[in-house]
């Protein structure tokens, strides 16, 4: 009889420690802005998972109230909202911010660059999430993984590129160091904000843009004026983001409340591209059955934006202690990733691929 009442005590312990547990911990209200719109429902979910996992795990003490791109903050300020404090938190990608260092664009994606596997590694095991943070320091943020998209598309164009010619003068809206790289041969880049890309390429502010990939595209009517849809976007091979939190909020945060944000966090790559996985090969059967003309490009094309990148590499890398000192870091272990995905990976999708063709 002892040992029963014994063991019935025992198992009470944790049915009245969680509660106990939980009344200690404060309850906070923080906002969390959004550089995307909430239309593009799978990038706009990392923001919302975050918020509702967060409130779960912590019995809704720790509530986060997510805001979509420019109800607070216009989409390309979330870095500077977080860093003076005008918002606690916010869901970005870093290469949007390579106008305050070109280190940045390490972190999101970097043309001919890693795919997602690859990049996950380098960030994860390779050092570059501790390169990151410590970037991220000056910054007066401190960031955690937040979803991926996956290799994307080259984007949609007007006309036709039928070789590096074609590129000259063209007016392309354009994300992270693939700017600069297609400034290298001769187009004009301009990073425009996901709201404002359809207007612009309606009105001829510019000729060609690109977004993410065939489910986002469709979603936000590129088809309607541009009916060139080019693969792959071999400046981004694939595309990280990221949650940025306030330092100090950071700082002040209870222990079990950091670890329900990297928890939420964790949760949201996989799921994201699951997402994409499996939305885009069915949109871009839409986007194709509408008219959508699907091209790949031209050889010249990527021989020549090969030949930029590491032109526009090296020369910043020269310039930035920084960045240099990164690049050190990552293009030994980007071309061991190369090395091995072609003996297994590669060669299996190059057979798979085209004998599923058949």
């Amino acid at each position: 009889m002892n040992r029963r009442i014994l063991l019935a005590g025992a198992a009470a312990v944790p049915a009245l420690a969680a509660p106990a547990l939980a009344q200690t911990l404060p309850e906070i209200r923080w906002r969390l802005t959004s550089s995307f719109p909430r239309n593009l429902d799978i990038l706009y979910f990392g923001a919302e998972h975050v918020a509702k996992r967060v409130g779960e795990l912590t019995d809704g003490r720790f509530n986060i109230r997510t805001f979509p791109a420019g109800e607070i903050v216009p989409s390309l300020q979330v870095l500077d909202a977080v860093q003076n404090g005008t918002v606690e938190m916010g869901q970005t990608a870093l290469y949007y911010y390579i106008g305050k260092d070109p280190s940045f664009g390490f972190f999101t994606s970097l043309p001919f660059g890693g795919n997602m596997r690859q990049q996950s590694a380098w960030m994860r095991r390779g050092g570059g999430n501790e390169l990151c943070a410590e970037l991220l320091k000056d910054y007066n943020c401190h960031g955690i993984l937040l979803g991926e998209t996956g290799t994307q598309m080259g984007g949609w164009f007007r006309n036709e590129i039928k070789s590096v010619d074609d590129v000259k003068g063209l007016k392309f809206r354009v994300a992270g160091m693939g700017g600069q790289i297609f400034q290298r041969m001769g187009a004009v880049p301009a990073l425009i904000p996901g709201t404002d890309i359809y207007p612009s390429l309606e009105r001829g502010t510019i000729d060609a843009a690109e977004w993410v990939g065939p489910y986002d595209d469709e979603k936000l009517g590129f088809y309607r004026v541009a009916k060139y849809y080019y693969a792959p976007a071999f400046w981004e091979p694939c595309a990280k983001g990221h949650l940025l939190i306030n330092q100090r909020h950071w700082d002040s945060l209870p222990k079990p409340y950091q670890a329900a944000l990297e928890v939420a966090c964790s949760e949201v790559e996989p799921e994201m591209i699951a997402r994409y996985d499996h939305g885009n090969p069915q949109a871009l059967r839409r986007l194709v059955a509408g008219g959508a003309l699907l091209r790949a490009w031209p050889r010249d094309v990527m021989q020549a934006a090969w030949r930029a990148t590491h032109e526009v590499i090296e020369e910043t890398a020269g310039r930035n202690a920084r960045f240099k000192r990164i690049w050190e870091s990552y293009k030994p272990y980007r071309d061991d990733q190369f090395q091995w995905f072609r003996i297994a990976e590669n060669s299996y999708d190059n057979f798979a691929f085209s004998a599923a063709a058949r």
